[in-house]
């Protein structure tokens, strides 16, 4: 099963009006643990810095979620998201221009192995993204020199303790659930390495989605988009599902956002320039 055509139906559901699609970008805040793990680092990002005046990528924006939560967190910030898709950036333009935010946010198609500008941003967020990128040691190696020195990169990605998902037999020809990605995940060590290579001065690695954040993620993501893959009635049952459900799956945010994962299918990775 493919998760991006669940993505889509469930942006276009919420993509009616401007009130849907902000209610849209709440309950991704609510449901997703890595924009729990996101939103906790840009807390502590945020004291460390004296002003909000800054420069913000947001490398491959997607729906534009972390964007508005950018603009809400950082209201002087200058604020660009970019990813591949033409009609997703025209999407999140007509957004922010009828939300007032157009003159802070803006959102154009890039390459990241391509785009570059030298000593430009103060932080640069990229979730979910680098697992889908070959070419990645090229792309940390445009971060570092996009980013002004003393700046941060931050970054939310798959480790390879089981973060693609990939509990499945190739030889079977059954794949797991998320089958975009062009590595399974990433090692500690290696994104570490990788990055100091790449002109870090500094890298901070930290595991996300242990024993307890796996278990939301299955309740929360894994299990509801299954069943909309299998028909389109789950829609209706969806919101009573969630019901249920989302007081558990929040308690098991929390506790995998508060404690040190000595493992897991997440990685929370800083890296200072």
């Amino acid at each position: 099963m493919h998760y991006d055509p669940i993505k889509r139906q469930l942006g276009n559901l919420f993509n009616r009006t401007p009130s849907l699609r902000k209610i849209f970008y709440h309950l991704l805040d609510l449901l997703l643990l890595r924009a729990w793990h996101v939103a906790k680092a840009l807390k502590e990002y945020k004291k460390s810095i004296p002003t909000g005046n800054l420069n913000i990528l947001d490398a491959g924006s997607g729906f534009g979620q972390y964007c508005y939560r950018f603009s809400r967190m950082f209201p002087e910030a200058k604020i660009l998201g970019v990813d591949v898709k033409l009609e997703q950036m025209d999407d999140c333009n007509n957004f922010f221009q009828k939300t007032g935010k157009a003159g802070s946010v803006h959102f154009e198609v890039a390459d990241l192995t391509q785009y570059k500008m030298a000593d430009h941003y103060d932080l640069i967020l990229s979730v979910d993204v680098m697992e889908h990128i070959l070419e990645d040691e090229t792309v940390f190696g445009n971060f570092s020199e996009s980013l002004k020195p003393g700046g941060m990169l931050l970054i939310s990605t798959p480790s390879d303790l089981g973060g693609s998902d990939t509990d499945h037999h190739e030889e079977e020809g059954v794949h797991g659930f998320i089958e975009e990605h062009v590595r399974d995940g990433y090692n500690r060590e290696d994104i570490i390495s990788k990055l100091l290579k790449a002109g870090f001065s500094r890298v901070e690695v930290s595991y996300t989605y242990g024993k307890f954040g796996s278990a939301a993620w299955r309740f929360s993501m894994k299990y509801p988009i299954q069943l909309l893959g299998v028909s389109k009635v789950f829609y209706i049952i969806l919101p009573f599902y969630y019901l249920i459900t989302f007081p558990f799956c929040a308690i098991l945010n929390y506790l995998d956002v508060s404690r040190t994962n000595e493992s897991g299918t997440g990685l929370l990775v800083t890296a200072y320039k």
